[in-house]
């Protein structure tokens, strides 16, 4: 594949509209030296037909041939007249090769004329000395014209492609680190004004890019940040917990040594379910996989006010609303609710009272904690977000929100989080297809 030829354009269009010219210039020599051939032919040959007929008129006015031969003859004509009894009066003949017109012609009127043969020549080399000098102008006239023209050309071509020199100058000034400066085309209906209006709208999509990459870029550097930071204390608890754990003297209290390894293993626990949340997120992120199938969200609701009621006695949990069925993935809803659950529980301190109410479309669970504030209300699904509000933050590693909101846009609903009537928070998700719209057991999300 050869590459893209990158000669001047001023260059190739001052060459293209020369060469055009000169073709142009050419062609008109050509037609102007072919007509001007033409007309003195047919000026030589009027000329001499109109002698002929002069000597008709005198041979029948019975003028002397002396006479009369001197009287058709004029510049750059000659004739020669032979009488019919043989005399033979005016120039000899000429070679036939000679660079001559030659015309004959029979004359009639009285005895001594009748019958003579005349003939007239007509020297050409005036009208090729002629057509010579007309070449040889024509040629000094296209050369100049020419060079003029190319002249002209290199400043009119200059004016022409400012633009691009323009265009030019704001990509380099892109590419330098510059950035902001736009064409600001005047006119967008010309062919340079949609040029440059697709080269701002190519500018404005880059630096978009950029900027929406240099954000994602500190995104992920916080979050990896936030993430290590996360990490770095189960695992300091697992660690110092080890540490005294071997460091126990073989006569320690046995209550001592079980409390040390019930630290380890809830510190790890704690460790694992915050990967498990950074795993999870990593999946939304690259396009996680649904398993969709028919599911019972009442059921599902029910099963997990039952292990609210388990682990936090203190908290009344309620179940209302209609058996709905949706399209969705069982795990990854059921997930979803445990996540919105907890934080609930964690928010009420263990007290309080838990609604779970099944809607068409999704289910709402709303809490008796202190609710949360307005501008709070979206925060709370960014990864790893603290609040400095009487709420609180999330429970667990700060992710159980922002993945809740991850599997539900990936079943093409929503999550969003909104007062409750009598205080609290309620978060509300919605949008989940009902099970009667199934085209298949499995479905990839957009």
């Amino acid at each position: 594949m050869t590459g893209l030829r990158t000669t001047s354009l001023r260059r190739r269009v001052t060459v293209t509209v020369l060469v055009v010219l000169a073709v142009v210039l050419v062609a008109v020599g050509l037609v102007v030296d072919t007509v001007f051939r033409a007309q003195a032919e047919r000026d030589v040959n009027a000329v001499l037909t109109a002698r002929v007929q002069l000597a008709q008129q005198l041979a029948k006015q019975n003028v002397a041939p002396q006479n009369l031969l001197r009287r058709v003859e004029t510049r750059g004509v000659q004739g020669s007249l032979r009488l019919p009894d043989g005399t033979f009066l005016g120039a000899a003949d000429l070679p036939a090769d000679a660079r001559l017109r030659l015309v004959r012609a029979t004359l009639s009127g009285p005895a001594r004329i009748n019958g003579a043969k005349l003939t007239l020549t007509a020297d050409e080399s005036l009208v090729a000395a002629a057509e010579q000098s007309l070449r040889w102008v024509l040629l000094a006239t296209g050369v100049a014209a020419l060079l003029v023209a190319a002249a002209a050309l290199l400043l009119a071509v200059r004016f022409a492609l400012a633009p691009l020199d323009a265009m030019t100058r704001l990509a380099r000034s892109i590419v330098s680190g510059g950035r902001g400066g736009r064409l600001a085309p005047e006119r967008t209906g010309t062919e340079l004004g949609r040029a440059a209006a697709a080269f701002d709208s190519a500018l404005d999509a880059l630096e978009g890019a950029e900027r929406a990459a240099r954000a994602s870029e500190e995104r992920t550097r916080r979050f990896v940040a936030d993430a290590a930071h996360e990490l770095r204390t189960p695992l300091a608890g697992v660690q110092a917990a080890a540490e005294a754990l071997v460091q126990q003297p073989p006569d320690a209290p046995a209550e001592h040594r079980e409390h040390l390894q019930l630290l380890v293993i809830r510190e790890s626990q704690r460790a694992g379910r915050l990967v498990a949340d950074l795993l999870d997120l990593a999946r939304l992120d690259a396009g996680t996989e649904l398993e969709r199938t028919p599911v019972a969200l009442r059921e599902l609701a029910h099963a997990q006010a039952e292990q609210v009621r388990l682990t936090a006695p203190g908290v009344t949990v309620e179940v209302t609303g209609p058996g709905a069925r949706v399209l969705g993935d069982r795990t990854r809803l059921t997930q979803i609710l445990a996540n919105l659950t907890g934080n609930a529980v964690h928010a009420m301190k263990g007290t309080g009272t838990l609604t779970v109410e099944i809607t068409a479309d999704g289910f709402t669970v709303t809490d008796t904690g202190p609710g949360m504030p307005g501008p709070d209300r979206e925060r709370i699904f960014d990864r790893l977000v603290r609040l400095d509000t009487a709420r609180g933050q999330q429970a667990g590693s700060g992710l159980g929100l922002p993945i809740a909101r991850g599997f539900a846009r990936a079943h093409g609903g929503d999550l969003w989080c909104e007062a409750a009537p009598g205080g609290g928070a309620r978060f509300r998700l919605t949008g989940l297809a009902p099970a009667a719209q199934a085209n298949s057991p499995s479905m990839r999300p957009e």
